[in-house]
């Protein structure tokens, strides 16, 4: 500082988007600069040498020296306006020998642009916290599951009933039935309606992340771990629900985790040292069967006991064949949206139709081959062409694997197949085999066959090969 021109300090200073005062101890101004001496409309001669009370409105530099303490972002009302002051006392050899304001602000044009900048954080703030709240409220209430047959109807009433407790819930059924939906009604019909409703797929989460995004990390819990750590889903979800699909695909070591927060209503995420207690509602769902993947040592025993305390299985389309044309006209007023269309009918043939596939998709597919027939769709009703070929021709039944053809040979009854059926049951056999041989897998049983993914896909939906 020695080497600066008092000149130069004094116009650094001034350049300086702060405006700066110093006191002795006995609170007597001891410099002002220049743009602050404008500011309050007093000549320096006016300002150095006297009480700093007497020089500034409403100001505090006095209280400084006597107290020893900082004060940070003070709001400074001071001649019809307001600053925002910082002042610090000046120690020297452990003895207070005066004090340092410094203002921001010192004019109502400063203060207004500096308002409307923290109006519009406050504002863009405001605008992703809603999102994100939304994203974390549930959509569907009991009112959405749509079917009036008579199991699915006591199913809702059970859920209806069990909404309003805390223990876990098991919601089993194939890919496609509803089993989201199911678990967002019972948050919704629950007493943490108003608290997160947290949605995890576990089949797609890696399983290196999964504990990490679970429970969440401290900050340089790891290499490139976020800095102040990151919270995990368990406690973003505090007081609401979390639901777990595809509870199936949870690895082993995460299982017995999950099983200390049920027990202990408490996590502790990665690199901490400390538990912190959670109070979240579980709700999992799976399309396999856990009691056999516990009898496989795939799944652990105490844990599904933890998660079976309430289990709401939900029955397949096929066995609600009477709701499907209901549920049908509910999928395509919520397709006519997407579509900007209004009013789309569906013919009488074409309900028939629906009701006699076997919906290996569920309501899945069933909303799939819809949006496929309003995208072809010129007038307003959905006719049997603009259902796709494999399910356009479905027949009957009873005629649907073989055609028979009684012949008179002596009283013998000789029972004939068309050509089209008689490789369309081949092909079926061969890929039952393929899939049994490759336990299910999908793509080595396409390999096995010399046919892409896709094409197997096709089949099994035309053959109701599930």
């Amino acid at each position: 500082m020695k080497q600066l021109p008092k000149e130069w300090i004094e116009q650094i200073i001034t350049l300086l988007n702060e405006r700066i005062v110093v006191v002795d101890a006995k609170g007597i101004v001891v410099y002002m600069d220049q743009a602050y001496c404008d500011f309050i409309e007093r000549p320096v001669t006016q300002c150095i040498g006297y009480h700093v009370k007497d020089v500034i409105e409403n100001t505090r530099m006095h209280v400084i020296v006597k107290t020893g303490k900082i004060e940070l972002e003070d709001f400074h009302p001071i001649n019809g306006s307001v600053m925002i002051a910082n002042r610090f006392p000046i120690v020297v050899d452990d003895e207070i020998v005066g004090a340092v304001g410094t203002v921001m602000f010192p004019t109502p044009e400063n203060l207004r642009d500096f308002k409307n900048k923290i109006q519009q954080l406050v504002t863009d703030l405001s605008y992703y916290r809603d999102k994100v709240n939304n994203e974390l409220r549930s959509k569907y209430t009991f009112k959405d599951l749509i079917g009036n047959s008579q199991e699915f109807v006591h199913l809702k009433e059970f859920a209806e009933t069990v909404a309003g407790n805390d223990s876990s819930v098991l919601i089993t059924g194939e890919s496609g039935t509803g089993k989201e939906l199911f678990a967002n009604a019972i948050h919704n019909s629950s007493l943490r309606e108003q608290h997160p409703f947290l949605p995890i797929n576990c089949s797609a989460i890696p399983e290196e992340l999964f504990e990490s995004e679970l429970f969440g990390y401290s900050e340089g819990a790891f290499t490139d771990a976020k800095k102040g750590g990151k919270k995990g889903l368990f406690e973003i979800a505090h007081n609401g629900t979390i639901f777990l699909d595809e509870i199936g695909e949870l690895p082993l070591s995460m299982q017995s985790k999950l099983l200390r927060v049920l027990q202990e209503r408490e996590i502790q995420p990665i690199g901490a040292q400390k538990y912190i207690s959670i109070n979240v509602r579980i709700i999992v769902a799976t399309n396999r069967n856990l009691l056999k993947m516990v009898e496989n040592g795939e799944f652990r025993e105490d844990l599904y006991y933890r998660l079976n305390v309430i289990h709401i299985d939900i029955p397949p389309l096929r066995k609600r064949k009477e709701d499907i044309k209901q549920i049908a006209y509910q999928l395509l007023r919520k397709l006519e949206h997407k579509f900007y269309r209004s009013d789309v009918m569906i013919s009488k043939e074409v309900i028939k139709q629906l009701e006699m596939h076997h919906w290996p998709g569920n309501v899945r597919e069933l909303e799939n081959v819809l949006e496929r027939a309003i995208n072809m769709l010129k007038e307003n009703t959905i006719l049997l062409q603009h259902l796709p070929l494999y399910i356009r021709d479905i027949i009957l039944e009873e005629r649907m694997n073989i055609e028979q053809t009684e012949k008179n040979r002596g009283n013998e009854i000789v029972y004939l197949k068309k050509m089209k059926e008689v490789i369309a049951d081949a092909e079926k056999q061969a890929i039952q085999n393929a899939l049994s041989h490759t336990k299910g897998n999908k793509l080595e049983a396409a390999k096995l066959l010399g046919i892409g993914k896709t094409s197997l896909y096709d089949k099994c939906h035309q053959y109701s090969i599930n």
